[in-house]
């Protein structure tokens, strides 16, 4: 099992810091949500790995969650159930348990990347859905032209679309996701229309890419983004962005289903 944080995250972020307020900028987009819905089929059994506050779950299914960090644990709503303090790379559950898996914006997180998709892949039966971020097309946003380094930090932290794919074999789909204007799962690139928002301090702590940064890469952010909207400059590059429905970004859903690979 993995080195963890001290509440308990398994992965590379630690969540008793940056998740205290989590839920208030990362809930679940109805949009994206429809994709993993349909992706999961007919499943009724599902787990969720890396399962956080529960964002994505679906509630007409018995879910199982799995989640390593306690103070992501104690977010969940009363609505879902407690989610079992475990990692990917070691889930404990024998083969072929659910009808199903997913695990959304978790996998660049794990230690043992190939380890912990093998372990979904044998505890599941039928397909294992994740949602995750294509590192080769980070740098579609603006927030590349305002904090590219903070951007190569996601780029590195994300692992290759190839690597997911080998790594749970059988049939893969790669499903683009388009991310709407209104988009109410504050990850980084749902404020491509909304560049205010995303100067609030919980907007980006709640991205955990600004932890791996220094300070003033973050404070650099700030004033420059500050200036340039105040001088009308940021409208000038990308104003578009700020009535156009949907942003064709990184944002990937995988969908693995068992056999062999076509």
């Amino acid at each position: 099992m993995s080195d963890r944080h001290h509440d308990g995250s398994a992965g590379d972020a630690n969540y008793g810091v940056i998740g205290k307020g989590y839920t208030n900028y990362r809930q679940p987009e109805p949009y994206i949500a429809e994709f993993i819905v349909k992706s999961l089929g007919g499943a009724q059994t599902v787990l969720n790995v890396g399962a956080g506050a529960g964002s994505y779950e679906p509630v007409d299914r018995a879910v199982t969650a799995v989640e390593p960090s306690a103070s992501m644990r104690v977010q969940r709503p009363d609505r879902l159930p407690v989610a079992v303090d475990a990692v990917a790379e070691k889930l404990p559950f024998s083969d072929a348990s659910f009808d199903a898996s997913m695990a959304t914006f978790t996998v660049h997180q794990w230690p043992d990347l190939k380890r912990g998709l093998a372990e979904m892949r044998r505890v599941t039966r039928g397909p294992v859905v994740i949602l995750t971020c294509d590192p080769d097309e980070l740098t579609r946003c603006w927030l590349n032209d305002y904090a590219p380094e903070m951007i190569a930090v996601e780029a590195h932290r994300y692992p290759g679309m190839s690597a997911i794919c080998e790594g749970l074999g059988g049939n893969v789909d790669i499903l683009a996701v388009p991310i709407p204007l209104n988009c109410v799962d504050g990850f980084s690139e749902a404020y491509y229309g909304r560049p205010e928002q995303i100067l609030e301090p919980g907007a980006r702590l709640a991205n955990s890419a600004w932890s791996f940064v220094d300070d003033s890469i973050g404070d650099r952010f700030v004033a420059n983004l500050t200036r340039d909207l105040a001088d009308g400059i940021w409208d000038a590059r990308y104003g578009v962005l700020r009535t156009q429905p949907f942003f064709e970004g990184s944002l990937r859903l995988i969908v693995a289903r068992p056999g062999h690979a076509s």
